[in-house]
């Protein structure tokens, strides 16, 4: 599969020649736990969640391999840990190598697209490795191919915001997409014991994303609920 370019995915075409608005609905973190596998599983059974984007190394990566028959499923490469890189800069590009070769060991295949935990892949001495590998590979890069949206996210200066994370905000968020595809990223689980500093947030997530008012919403604004590999 080749890279989306920001030109093509904007000039997506609906009947009549009409532009539509595109949505993928990308959960991070797959495999980080059992809980978050879980929650992110309901949330593509029961919600909007279309596509998720898988963590190698974490205790639930191999459970959360069995979910990529059902998800469309891309590598959330890690390389760093609460702030703290994991490895030097100059080895960067021979782990975002070791952890594609993971991940087609874990699911058997290549993965659809490619991100970072953190938004990592952003860091300006980091950027260009990421690019290169994403063209290597042919995997679309978030940011670099299909703009992404970050709004629906609930905690930051230390501090938990569920506003943003109520039904309302990203009824908010759909009705002022841009016309061609984006990426709506979003964090769904459940808590149970996690390791991580986004916690009850996670939940609130699902809940929202799973509420039964939110197709009907899309069907309304004309958005068309895509997965990665259908974003071209």
């Amino acid at each position: 599969m080749r890279p989306v370019s920001p030109s093509s995915a904007r000039a997506s075409l609906g009947r009549r020649g009409a532009r539509v608005r595109r949505l993928i609905v990308n959960a991070d973190d797959l495999g980080m736990s059992e809980g978050v596998n879980r929650g992110i599983r309901e949330a593509h059974e029961r919600g909007i969640l279309t596509s998720a984007s898988l963590m190698v190394d974490s205790s639930a990566s191999e459970e959360a391999a069995e979910l990529t028959d059902a998800l469309c499923v891309g590598l959330h490469v890690v390389l760093d840990h609460r702030g703290t890189m994991l490895v030097p800069l100059e080895e960067a590009p021979s782990e975002l190598e070791r952890q594609l070769a993971r991940f087609e060991e874990l699911v058997g295949g290549p993965p659809t697209h490619l991100d970072s935990h953190h938004h990592i892949h952003r860091d300006p001495r980091l950027l260009p490795t990421f690019a290169t590998f994403a063209e290597r590979h042919e995997l679309p890069l978030r940011d670099h191919d299909v703009p992404h949206c970050g709004r629906f996210y609930g905690r930051w200066d230390d501090t938990t915001h569920p506003e943003q994370l109520a039904v309302e905000s990203l009824f908010a968020i759909l009705e002022e997409l841009e016309e061609g595809v984006t990426e709506l990223g979003c964090h769904p689980g459940y808590a149970d014991r996690l390791d991580s500093s986004y916690t009850d947030e996670r939940e609130h997530e699902l809940r929202t994303l799973t509420d039964p008012r939110l197709h009907e919403r899309i069907e309304q604004l004309g958005i068309e609920l895509v997965r990665w590999d259908e974003s071209s």
